[in-house]
């Protein structure tokens, strides 16, 4: 496609229906609006992951927890899902205050989209699988009425389906910016 002579000599070319680079104030609002959502849901995936991982690390009172491999995997993805929160939320920040992603716009959808869901299966998995295990504990030695080793159990699997939520949430989320970008080649179409 050839260029008008006023584009190539640095001029702005002239305004034609097809040329639409002109975003409305009312759209830069959505997408702000949209980003704070995302962080805001970013931030609580983040704090319940990360106290549902204090939580279970710091349970030993009577029995470890590393004596069960269930809560190993809890301590473990909730850690994994905290971490990557914490990564999401400084991309997050960046995004609304540049008003651009970090990485390639491609690539910064897909990213999110995929290690969301990944991420959010693993914590499902893992808390399906510590609470069978606190489950299980109830009717052994374990937990008997003076040990808070498996009331701390339950919580710390409670605060990581909360985790959960929040993170699936953020992978809906991701999901609609996946779909907008394959459809208008966007992260969100406006």
């Amino acid at each position: 496609m050839r260029s008008s002579p006023a584009a190539r000599s640095g001029e702005t070319p002239p305004r034609t229906p097809g040329n639409h680079h002109f975003q409305s104030t009312v759209s830069a609002h959505r997408l702000r609006r949209l980003n704070s959502l995302v962080l805001l849901l970013r931030l609580f995936s983040f704090c319940f992951s990360l106290a549902s991982a204090v939580f279970m690390s710091t349970n030993s009172r009577h029995s470890s927890w590393l004596d069960f491999h269930p809560f190993r995997f809890v301590f473990a993805a909730n850690a994994i899902v905290a971490a990557y929160s914490l990564v999401e939320m400084a991309f997050s920040v960046f995004e609304i205050l540049r008003g651009t992603t970090p990485l390639p716009e491609p690539l910064q959808v897909w990213f999110d989209f995929a290690h969301d869901q990944v991420l959010a299966y693993l914590v499902l998995v893992a808390e399906g699988a510590g609470a069978a295990e606190a489950r299980g504990l109830r009717g052994g030695d374990t937990c008997t009425d003076g040990s808070s080793f498996c009331v701390q159990a339950d919580v710390a699997v409670a605060l990581g389906f909360v985790g959960f939520f929040f993170l699936g949430c953020a992978a809906l989320v991701s999901g609609f910016r996946v779909v907008c970008f394959m459809i208008s080649g966007s992260r969100f179409n406006l």
